[in-house]
């Protein structure tokens, strides 16, 4: 049995055959991780979805950004965005299948064998990991009940920045879902910031990324997407970036956990 983790697909269902054609993935041996953003700005994100369905219990794959703004449009909450392709997910027959699907999704998992840990983008500085953990499943199960359609309306906004055991239970939900799914740079007192999502060398002097403000925790290996401008690079101690912006003309990168091999295959410029 291998175990494989993949970075954000973006719709990009051809460059996933691709490395599932290389590694010779076979669903009822081998096992499937990946990092979110299924869908939004490669050319198939309905074939996405429908692939990593099908392989039923051999894939696990946590929330991105852009699956929960899939959810939001489908929910007529926002409007698409001009470079989405989503379309052909909201014209499905299957539709309901589908969105049902991706939002009982987490937004943290871990491996229990391997003991490693994913999220889109990553665990803010101020948690431990047992934190993480109890936010998550706090955060999944409003949206996974009957309030859901308002509780993805509550998600939006860039405040809290800052993690306090006072905040309100609207805003406990918009800082867990954020951390989870938005997060790339802080301040060194632990605030997220929204602003800045190019390279670490554009970043402002005063900002560092999340996971060097974690070096000091005892955590698992962690695993994240998100940051397509890293390339794939993070400095940091058995943290593992796999984003490596396969929709903007990188590639879609596969770590085989066993070994810790990296495989990739080129993409062409699909946003």
């Amino acid at each position: 049995m291998a175990t494989y983790l993949i970075g954000d697909l973006q719709g990009c269902l051809v460059e996933l055959n691709q490395l599932l054609a290389e590694v010779a993935f076979n669903p009822s041996r081998d096992q499937l991780w990946l990092t979110g953003d299924l869908v939004a700005r490669g050319p198939d994100s309905l074939g996405c979805l429908r692939r990593i369905i099908a392989l039923g219990d051999a894939a696990t794959t946590v929330l991105g950004n852009h699956d929960l703004h899939l959810l939001a449009v489908a929910h007529g909450i926002r409007k698409p965005k001009a470079a989405d392709r989503i379309d052909e997910i909201l014209q499905a027959a299957d539709r309901a299948d589908l969105l049902y699907w991706l939002r009982h999704r987490p937004l943290l998992a871990e491996h229990e064998q391997h003991g490693f840990a994913i999220s889109h983008a990553g665990i803010p500085p101020q948690w431990c990991l047992e934190q993480a953990r109890t936010s998550a499943r706090m955060a999944e199960a409003e949206l996974q009940s009957p309030h859901y359609r308002e509780r993805l309306q509550q998600m939006y906004g860039n405040q809290p920045d800052f993690w306090q055991p006072t905040l309100s239970d609207t805003e406990r939900l918009r800082y867990t879902v954020n951390a989870f799914t938005r997060m790339r740079l802080c301040h060194p007192d632990g605030r997220l910031d929204f602003e800045h999502k190019a390279a670490l060398a554009d970043a402002p002097s005063t900002l560092v990324p999340w996971f060097t403000l974690r070096q000091d925790r005892q955590d698992p290996p962690l695993i994240f997407g998100h940051w397509a401008a890293l390339e794939g690079r993070c400095d940091a101690t058995d943290i593992h970036a796999l984003d490596t912006g396969c929709v903007w003309g990188g590639s879609l990168t596969m770590l085989h956990w066993e070994s810790g091999e990296r495989i990739a295959t080129p993409c062409p410029v699909y946003a």
